[in-house]
């Protein structure tokens, strides 16, 4: 039997068992080897090298995986944001390969990736489908391109990015296993567990621990619980865009946002355009880079003054030291103290150190050693 059969046989066996206490314990050892049996087979298909490759190289400062159905306007939108030239076309599967493209704003480089249309089935391989979400993995944030009359896809795609891995919108459990020589699996839980004690074993027993300590540190369910004992989980935020609005009478919005709703999406928080009319393109720019973070950082420069024209591009939370890192150099060597003027800055020219948190439209200045 093949690893493909042998998934298709555990999926088909947890969705025929009801779900209770007293079959807790055997999903949570099924779910554990579902996700044994998926890393083997994308082991395998990376070193057999069998389906087409997608490795694009990252470039800028932050990279977007533009995902959604055949023929929902990703290329014409990469087009409209980006110096890309994808090819565009009314019919499916019009983007054979990865199409990346770099969207320039306030000074950053975001590398936007067109890949494939997604298909029911791709984190199963069909149509490529593993290639194209192995893309997605890499990417700093996931943007889901809905057509404004089919959001029904969104659910669809988000299930296939879960089957692979990817979680969106959410922090890693907090779940932590140490491996001891002796005395089996015990467990320790900072709140008191739904789990039983048995069904957390069996999971670790699943994945080839004998004898661990487990440390739970907030209330998780099965799937929460193999995600924190495995390593091939990938955490990222994620955009709801909403295409083709300039194909809609007004009238028909309130049943596009009731549409949003029923799958959870907040229609505050999504972005409504049309690519093909190049509308809401500036606030589509102005999410994305809120939603990545991105921070400018106006470098003085001795004896030419304040740089504005090229910031250096950082995320929320850097430090003086991220700065430093990133301007490369000998800087990280010679650095003795930085002045920093700006939102971050107590007052102007406050001399830092390199644990210094700084803000969007900071100017720093980096005192070296000669």
């Amino acid at each position: 039997m093949g690893l493909e059969e042998e998934i298709r046989e555990i999926e088909e066996e947890i969705a025929e068992t009801p779900y209770n206490k007293s079959t807790e314990a055997h999903i949570g050892r099924l779910k554990a080897k579902l996700a044994e049996k998926k890393e083997e087979l994308e082991q395998k298909q990376s070193s057999s090298g069998s389906g087409p490759g997608y490795a694009v190289e990252k470039h800028g400062d932050a990279t977007v995986a533009l995902v959604g159905f055949p023929s929902v306007g990703k290329s014409t939108l990469l087009n409209a944001l980006t110096n890309a030239d994808s090819e565009t076309g009314s019919y499916d599967f019009t983007t054979l390969d990865v199409n990346p493209g770099m969207l320039k704003y306030r000074g950053a480089n975001i590398q936007l990736l067109d890949v494939p249309g997604l298909i029911e089935g791709a984190a199963d391989g069909r149509g490529g489908g593993q290639a194209v979400l192995s893309v997605v993995r890499t990417a700093d944030i996931v943007v889901f391109l809905l057509s404004v009359f089919e959001i029904d896809h969104y659910e669809r795609l988000s299930e296939e990015l879960y089957a692979n891995g990817i979680r969106l919108d959410t922090e890693p459990p907090r779940v932590s296993v140490r491996k001891k020589g002796k005395d089996g699996i015990s467990v320790t839980s900072s709140v008191d567990l739904d789990l039983d004690e048995e069904t957390v074993a069996e999971v670790l027993r699943e994945r080839g621990y004998t004898n661990a300590d487990v440390t739970v540190g907030e209330q998780v369910d099965i799937d929460r619980l193999v995600d924190g004992v495995v390593d091939n989980r990938v955490y990222l935020p994620s955009l709801v865009v909403v295409n083709k609005v300039d194909l809609i009478d007004r009238d028909y919005l309130p049943t596009v946002e009731e549409n949003l709703r029923e799958h959870g999406i907040d229609p505050e928080e999504a972005v409504f355009i049309s690519a093909e009319k190049d509308k809401g393109l500036d606030a589509l720019r102005e999410r994305l880079w809120d939603e990545l973070g991105l921070i400018r950082v106006y470098m003085d420069k001795p004896g030419r003054g304040v740089d504005r024209e090229e910031p250096l591009i950082l995320r929320a939370g850097d430090t003086v030291d991220d700065a430093c890192e990133k301007l490369g150099g000998s800087f990280d060597e010679r650095f003795r103290f930085a002045r920093v003027t700006g939102p971050s800055a107590k007052h102007d020219d406050q001399q830092v150190g390199r644990d210094h948190e700084l803000e969007d439209e900071d100017v720093l200045r980096i005192v070296a050693r000669k």
